[in-house]
């Protein structure tokens, strides 16, 4: 069975439920999916394939995921693909949000495609920090993640690590 570990940094829970979606729908699909924190990992052995998604602030990823991702390029090459989170209001899916200058050097150096976007979710009762808090009760407040659209995502990610003409190359 292939395994792949989805982890995630997440600052006020966002990230880590779009990093569950990640993981049931993987495992739908019959691949043994691992949903961490990024925090929490050390070592990527074991692992066939890693996801790792982040929130973004700022045009910054959380300093975990970037240390994962990091780490994804030591080792035993295996696939990875990257989402981050984090752009909010009503047209939170379809904002152009540039990828960190940090996050596309690494990705382009282990051969990783660019992030994708997912729109965020900001709300008062898990706002922290004071500019998150004021987010929070104004327009920009909601959640404005597409489920639909993460889970079409990972079953992307599915296809190509059952794909049997692909399976030979990673493995």
């Amino acid at each position: 069975m292939i395994k792949v570990l989805v982890a995630y940094a997440t600052k006020m829970g966002a990230t880590k439920d779009i990093a569950a979606a990640v993981g049931d729908e993987l495992a739908r699909s019959g691949i043994e999916a691992h949903v961490h924190n990024a925090a929490a990992v050390s070592d990527l052995s074991g692992y066939d394939a890693v996801v790792i998604g982040s929130a973004i602030y700022t045009n910054r990823w959380r300093p975990e995921a970037l240390r994962l991702l990091s780490l994804a390029g030591r080792g035993t090459p295996r696939p990875v693909w990257l989402f981050q989170s984090g752009p909010l209001g009503e047209d939170a899916e379809t904002m152009q949000v540039e990828v960190p200058k940090k996050v596309a050097l690494l990705a382009e150096s282990i051969g990783a495609p660019v992030p994708v976007t997912f729109g965020g979710r900001i709300e008062p009762t898990s706002a922290k920090g004071f500019i998150a808090t004021r987010m929070a009760k104004g327009s920009m407040a909601g959640d404005f993640r597409d489920f639909d659209r993460i889970r079409h995502w990972a079953d992307g990610i599915a296809e190509q690590l059952t794909a049997p003409k692909h399976t030979d190359v990673w493995r």
